[in-house]
């Protein structure tokens, strides 16, 4: 083993260009006597910078190491930030305001008042800038029509526009603007008549609106409970 360090020692003098040390002085380094070792050690000049050399190598490994872990922190980062972005995404569009139509679909009630609008090709009507106030009847509206009746009036699609637009009034008029109205000009053409009976507001003097304010990214939808017939 000895002889081995004595070698290492021999080697190490030779790379830096100095002087090699005579046998006594690597018996001492080798030597029992660690502090004597010490003292009677050259360091040369040359030795110095070797030394100096690597460890500043080793710095520079340990450094390209770090950063490497670094790296794949960072990836993992930006991983986590896209998810994220992704599932804020995803939130804001859930928490996004609904259209006329998406709204009365999401609503539950108006089965039959989205089948007739797609029957009458109104559908992307109202799922347009607007705004556009919306009288809407309700399913149990719908179902106030004799069967028979319904079913001839969802086949005919030029009455059947007839009938939905008188529903739809342009521009967004909320409640507390309707109360002060006595009637509302459709885009069917005829007008509504508008009537407020025992704090209930009532359309045509038989309609009653039954919620109001249900609001849209276009409009604004107020909720009847019979279906508005256009005059003849």
């Amino acid at each position: 083993m000895c002889a081995g360090r004595r070698q290492r020692v021999r080697s190490v003098t030779h790379e830096c260009g100095g002087n090699q040390p005579d046998d006594a002085d690597v018996h001492d380094v080798v030597g029992q006597n660690p502090i004597a070792s010490i003292r009677r050690f050259t360091l040369t000049p040359d030795l110095f910078y070797m030394l100096m050399h690597r460890s500043v190598a080793t710095l520079a490994l340990a450094a390209v190491a770090t950063l490497a872990a670094c790296g794949g922190g960072t990836q993992d980062t930006a991983v986590m930030e896209d998810t994220t972005a992704v599932a804020d995404e995803s939130a804001m569009a859930m928490d996004a305001p609904k259209d006329i139509v998406e709204t009365a679909v999401a609503n539950g009630s108006f089965n039959t008042l989205a089948q007739a609008l797609t029957a009458a090709g109104l559908v992307e009507t109202l799922k347009g800038e607007g705004p556009f106030t919306v009288f809407a009847p309700t399913d149990e509206a719908f179902a106030k029509i004799p069967q028979a009746d319904l079913e001839a009036l969802l086949a005919d699609k030029e009455a059947l526009t007839k009938v939905l637009t008188y529903h739809v009034v342009s521009g967004n008029v909320p409640a507390s603007q309707v109360t002060g109205m006595s009637e509302a000009t459709t885009v069917q053409g005829s007008p509504i008549a508008i009537t407020v009976v025992d704090g209930k507001v009532m359309l045509n003097g038989t309609t009653t609106v039954t919620a109001t304010d249900v609001a849209a990214s276009n409009g604004v939808i107020h909720v009847i409970d019979a279906v508005l017939m256009p005059p003849m």
